[in-house]
């Protein structure tokens, strides 16, 4: 399929934009796990998780499982008996589709393309998370392929699908901690050589943090998502491995409504982060004016954490990095999927599991009407947390030709 560079066109200019995650999908993307220096005991355990994840998902939507070669056989056996999960081979580094996988955008009129974002394993040689990741990279290409789109290509920005949220009608909101940080785009916008010097200069355009990089930011996400206005978020809750994602932070409900994490215990690990970010959200307003209508969705009474028999059940590799006792897991009920009427959402075996998806389907009764979604609680505690993300982050969603 024909690739489309910066310097030819941007989705903007073409007229397409990524639509909400309530549009209607014709697929969602997964990979297979397999890692032995992310997920412990060989992966097998994260293996029946996802499972149990690709599952829930194929009863509201068909679902596309990636997997390895020397890993095909195995997942094609345990989905034997599931007609809605697809099971094809691909190679990867890892199974974080949401930040590996295609962006899908479309025109309102039926046509569909998508954007391969490049990518670096969160921070590349500045603060990646493993080296090396030119598998991952090659998936969002994949992807185009088999969907059978076109794929714009930027000349520079590093963006994983799990730092953006948008509405679909012209507002995304993002952080400042992941999209301005040292290892993302700011380590590949580089200086024009100086043709005075005989040898060649690679210096930075930009350094993290600073306005001038929030400008080339904005910009950029208005070009390729098609949107108008950029919310900026000053923090996640995530700032070691992913350095912040707004998916586990707040997601949008519908246009002009959102919902947020929130805690009431000052002692609770990211009580300031829940704070600020929902002071944010309530002050801003989106592409069209309207003031952002926030709710709020209580984090696990209990911060997960990972003990140090789980940390030595997983793989030691100088090239990755090491799982480490006693820091507080990134264990949120925001990072769900909404597909086809379907909330996919984490549970944890805490005390607010069962709070959390009853305010989620009040949240969505009360902005849709009443039965328009289904919320559904996967335990994902064990693995997919220890891993490293959860729901969201392990799917991305191809929008169908037809969403709007």
């Amino acid at each position: 399929m024909r690739t489309i560079t910066e310097s030819e066109s941007t989705p903007l200019a073409d007229g397409f934009y990524m639509p909400a995650e309530w549009a209607k999908q014709k697929r969602v993307w997964m990979g297979w796990p397999h890692r032995t220096d992310t997920w412990a005991h060989g992966a097998k355990p994260a293996q029946k998780q996802y499972e149990h994840v690709a599952r829930t998902i194929a009863e509201f939507t068909p679902v596309y499982m990636c997997a390895n070669q020397v890993d095909y056989a195995n997942c094609k056996a345990v989905f034997e008996d599931c007609e809605n999960v697809h099971v094809i081979e691909m190679t990867t580094d890892d199974a974080w589709f949401r930040d590996t996988g295609a962006t899908y955008v479309v025109d309102g009129e039926g046509n569909k393309r998508a954007v391969h974002w490049h990518f670096n394993a969160y921070g590349g040689m500045v603060d990646g998370l493993y080296f090396p990741w030119d598998k991952d990279e090659q998936i969002a290409l994949k992807m185009c392929e088999l969907s059978e789109v076109v794929r714009y290509r930027p000349d520079d920005m590093i963006l994983e699908g799990g730092s953006i949220t948008v509405d679909g009608e012209g507002t995304v909101v993002v952080t400042d901690q992941c999209l301005l940080s040292s290892g993302r785009t700011c380590s590949a916008v580089l200086e024009d050589e100086d043709e005075d010097n005989i040898w060649p200069s690679y210096g930075r355009k930009f350094e993290p943090w600073t306005e001038e990089l929030r400008a080339y930011m904005t910009e950029h996400l208005k070009q390729y998502l098609g949107v108008e206005k950029v919310i900026w978020v000053k923090e996640g809750i995530d700032p070691s491995e992913t350095n912040g994602h707004i998916d586990d932070v707040a997601t949008f409900i519908a246009p002009g409504v959102m919902a947020c994490i929130w805690s009431d215990d000052p002692d609770y690990p990211f009580y300031r982060q829940c704070h600020e970010a929902y002071e944010t959200l309530s002050n801003a307003t989106d592409a069209k004016g309207r003031k952002l209508k926030v709710y709020k969705l209580p984090m696990p009474v209990n911060p997960v954490y990972m003990d140090q028999a789980s940390c030595d059940s997983i793989d030691i590799d100088e090239n990755a990095e090491p799982r480490v006792a006693d820091e507080p897991l990134i264990a949120s009920y925001m990072n769900y999927l909404v597909t086809n009427g379907g909330i996919i959402t984490p549970q944890y075996g805490d005390e607010n599991d069962d709070l959390a998806v009853e305010t989620l389907q009040k949240i969505y009764d009360e902005t849709w009407g009443e039965g328009a979604f289904k919320v559904v609680g996967v335990k994902t505690t064990e693995q997919v947390v220890f891993g490293g993300g959860n729901i969201h982050c392990i799917t991305q969603q191809e929008p169908a030709s037809d969403a709007k």
